[in-house]
Order: C-alpha cells, then structure tokens, then sequence
C-alpha cells in the first residue's frame, strides 16, 4: 500500500512540475507585445537590446534606458540630451537575453562595436507580421485579434 501511495504522489508532483515548467517556458519564451515598436523583427522575446551607436542598453520589461553618466549606470525614462539626435528606429539595436548585461558592457562594446552606423535592421513598427500587431503602438495594431495568437 505504501509503495502504491509514493507511486502515486511521484506521478501527482511530476506533473504538477512539468506544468509549472511548461508555464514558465511560456511566459519566458515570448514578451512581443511588451517589446517597442522601434526595436528589431525577429524576435519573439527579448529583454534588452544593446546600442552600440550610443553605447546604451534598453530594459524592456521597465522600459528604461541605461547608460553610463560620471562613471555610474542611470536607469531613465529617455535617453539624456546628449543623445537627442539619435533615432531609434534607424540605429541598430542587439538583443540581449541576460541579466544585468550592462555589467558586463565592455564585452558588449567590444564584440557589436562593428556594428555603429549601421541603419539597415528592419523594425517592428515597419513589419507586416501580424505577430507584431499585438503592439499597441503598431500601425495595423486595430488588425490584431487576441484569440488568434494564442498558443
């Protein structure tokens, strides 16, 4: 009897672990409808993307920029003045999936420094995927229909 019951009680868990991961798979594999309209196609999660052309991270899920200012990392709303005339849409944005990439930033100037002044990345607002019209700011957001993209 007691064989019988921890046979049952591994099966119970193992399922109730293996939906628990499903669940989290699910919710860590897409955030599309949380990316900007300016960042890069392709990507169904991202959750930050580098700027090389400014040296600049954007966090996703707070939807702050982060950048060095007299040696210390700023999290902020916009990017700061100096960067006024940078165009997001056009400068070309990484995807990153780590945690707290910027401190590791050398390696990350490093590796995509190659890749300043380059303006030929397709963006979200420009696609007519319709994947992306979950995108509240997107043009062809009103086409979006919710049952439709359900897994």
């Amino acid at each position: 009897m007691k064989k019988t019951i921890l046979v049952v009680a591994l099966l119970i868990s193992g399922f109730v672990f293996q939906t628990a991961t499903a669940q989290l798979q699910v919710s860590l594999r897409a955030n599309i409808g949380n990316q900007p309209i300016w960042g890069p196609v392709g990507y169904d999660r991202a959750d930050y993307y580098y700027m090389p052309d400014i040296d600049v991270f954007y966090q996703i899920s707070t939807r702050q920029y982060i950048y060095q200012q007299r040696g210390r990392w700023v999290f902020a709303r916009n990017l700061p003045f100096r960067y006024r005339d940078f165009d997001v849409y056009k400068g070309y944005k990484v995807v990153v999936n780590e945690r707290s990439p910027y401190r590791h930033a050398d390696s990350y100037r490093a590796k995509y420094a190659s890749y300043k002044g380059r303006h030929d990345q397709e963006v979200i607002r420009n696609s007519h995927d319709s994947k992306y019209f979950e995108i509240k700011n997107h043009p062809e957001h009103s086409k979006w229909n919710d049952h439709n993209h359900r897994g």
